[in-house]
This record gives structure tokens, sequence and C-alpha cells, in this order.
């Protein structure tokens, strides 16, 4: 994280925490606050979208689905969570920027590798130095994954692990939403769904598009902003500090790829929802900016050192201190717009997290 970022980032205050979603505190899913970062700083509620954007516009979506990735299981008799991250069809490594591994489908049904991450019962990140090579965990129906290798240089909060079930069936069977400590209640798995959600294979719901709900969808539609997706199939989140963001799968098809460069040239912006999806445009763009289809594993960093070339703003919740995330919203607003952003997001009382508030943010002000 950028050393302007780190001033504000040091401490999230308690009260800030989003601890459960909207609807439980009596809004609709579109009336969560809107942070929009423009021409001007304007506060708004997520349903008021289309009246920021311009017809001509470009909306890309993720159409990966959640899964129920957290499951119950133990090491020595002792409890624990395990986080099915992302499913490993070839060697564990996740080869160049996109490679010819396809990324339509989470997994194969079948036994095989994934990355995982081990967590006490608390929810917490297990202690490093109870996990080595061969740290079996035993998981329901009899099942069990047992450790290989970390999958980050230099970090060993995430494992590569040889899982000897279907996962499809564990999951489905005993699996249930990844949480963590800031929600204290456990939600169904409705409440990680999103409007979009179409292709199973995400651990952590892609919450940007959250408020979203099809009346909204209507709206921008019949006020000319087009929509267009994309599928990346998200990790779990990178809280370790130093942690790079983790290789992920994605998929831009030709569709998308092409509306894309057509809204760019007729003038229009491309709005991402998500660091998902700006990750996936901005893995398969040139240097010009011009995107083409792709599909496979990405692991591009996004930072001041590699600003988007693609997209002209993003729609994004509110992530938490240390989180490679900001890095990606850095490299497509630009430092100032970031700091300024997050330093009125926390006066202004916004809530973080999955079930928290949003942004919509452009870049540099021009007054």
């Amino acid at each position: 994280m950028t050393s302007v970022l780190a001033d504000w980032a040091r401490v999230l205050p308690p009260e800030r925490n989003a601890v459960a979603p909207p609807e439980a505190r009596g809004l609709a899913r579109d009336e969560v606050r809107m942070l929009v970062y423009s021409d001007q700083l304007t506060h708004a509620r997520f349903r008021e979208l289309p009246q920021h954007l311009n017809p001509g516009d470009l909306v890309v979506v993720n159409n990966s689905a959640t899964l129920s990735a957290a499951v119950d299981g133990t090491i020595d008799g002792k409890p624990v969570t395990l986080h099915l991250s992302t499913w490993l069809d070839g060697p564990a490594e996740p080869g160049p920027a996109v490679s010819d591994i396809g990324a339509a489908s989470a997994f194969g049904g079948r036994a095989g590798r994934w990355v995982v991450e081990v967590r006490t019962i608390d929810r917490t990140p297990f202690p490093v130095g109870g996990l080595v090579t061969g740290t079996r965990i035993r998981l329901p129906d009899a099942a069990s994954a047992t450790l290989r290798e970390p999958w980050l240089p230099g970090a060993h909060r995430l494992w590569i692990a040889d899982l000897d079930t279907d996962p499809q069936r564990l999951l489905e069977r005993s699996g249930y939403p990844i949480t963590y400590s800031y929600v204290p209640q456990r939600w169904s798995a409705s409440y990680y769904t999103t409007v979009f959600g179409r292709i199973p294979g995400s651990a952590e719901m892609p919450s940007a598009a959250r408020p979203f709900t099809q009346r909204l969808v209507l709206d921008l539609v019949s006020s000319g902003v087009a929509i267009a997706p994309i599928t990346l199939h998200t990790g779990v989140s990178s809280p370790e500090t130093g942690e790079p963001p983790s290789p992920e799968r994605f998929a831009v098809c030709a569709a998308t790829a092409r509306r894309v460069n057509d809204t760019k040239a007729a003038g229009g912006r491309v709005i991402a929802v998500g660091t998902t999806v700006t990750r996936a445009l901005e893995t398969t763009a040139d240097h010009t900016g011009r995107v083409h289809p792709g599909r496979g594993w990405t692991d591009l960093v996004l930072g001041q050192d590699r600003p988007a070339r693609t997209v002209d703003g993003i729609i994004t919740g509110w992530h938490a201190p240390g989180a490679s995330h900001l890095d990606l919203l850095v490299a497509v607003a630009g430092e100032p717009a970031i700091h300024e952003a997050y330093a009125t997001a926390l006066d202004a009382a916004y809530l973080w997290h999955e079930f928290g508030d949003s942004a919509l943010l452009f870049g540099v002000r021009t007054g």
C-alpha cells in the first residue's frame, strides 16, 4: 500500500465495519450509500447510479457466482475452518498472465489440487507455525485435505492442498459462505449473491456488485448505459502485510472486448464493477488500452507503477487497511483521489466490507 494511504489506514475504527447485510438494517440492497468522486465530490445512494453515468458509458460486471466455500474440519482433533479458494487443474505454478487454462467453471467436479486457507473456529488466521507440509485436515463425510506447499512466495496463509473428494458435493452438503470476524452472525448463502452471478466459482462474493438490483439494471439500460460481462473467480482476501494479490482464473469474451473497444472509440467511459473486473480487463489490454479476448490465469498486479489503460472508473466497496485492492484503486483513480475519498468516507461514517457502502471513483477532480 502506498505511503499516503498508510496515513489513514493504520486503524479502521470498529464502528466502520458493516457487521450485517443492509437488509438487516432495514435497507434495500441499492439503498446503501455511495460516494461519487468525479468533477465534484457527491454523497448519494446507490440507486442513484444512473444519474452519475452518461448515455454511451459501459458498465462491465463479473458474472462469477459465489461458492459456499467454507467447510468445518479438524487438525489432530482440534476444530478448524477450511476455505477452498481456487481449484488447480494443472501444475501448482499459475503460469503466465494469460494461459490456455479455461476459466468457464470453478472446478472439474472431482478430487484434485486446491489453494486453501486454514482458519481457527473464531475465523482468525491459523497460527503460521501450526501448518507444515503433510498436515492433514479431516473434513465431513470422511473426506480430507492434505497440505503440500505454500501458494505464494514469502507467505504462509494460503497453501496448495490435495483434496480427496468431489468438491462440488462437499460444498453442497457441508459448505457455507466465507465470513470473517467482523461479521459475528452467520448469514445464509442468499446474502452472498449478486444479480449478475451465473457461473459458480468465486470463493468470496464479488461484492462491488452486491448493491445492484434488477430494477437498477433496467434503469441503467433505459438511460442509455450498456452492460457487459467478464468472468473472474475470486480467491480469498489477502490480509497479510506485503502479500501480493493471488493469481485468479478469468475470461473476457470476444463480445465484451468488442463492446469495450467500441465504447472507448465513441468517447464513452468504461466503468468496472469492482477490482475483479478491472483486473480481468487490464490483463487483456494492450499498451494502447485496446482489450482483446482472453481466458486463463491472471497474475497482473496493478498500482502506481502499472496504472489502468482501459478502465475509466470503478464501482467499489471500501477495503480494509493493508488490502492489496487499494493499490488497484490507485491504478484507476490515482493516489490523490483515493486518499481524499477514503478520508471523506471515514469522516462521513461510511461502512466498510462486503455488507457496507459503495463508491464510484473517476480519478482526479477538476474542481
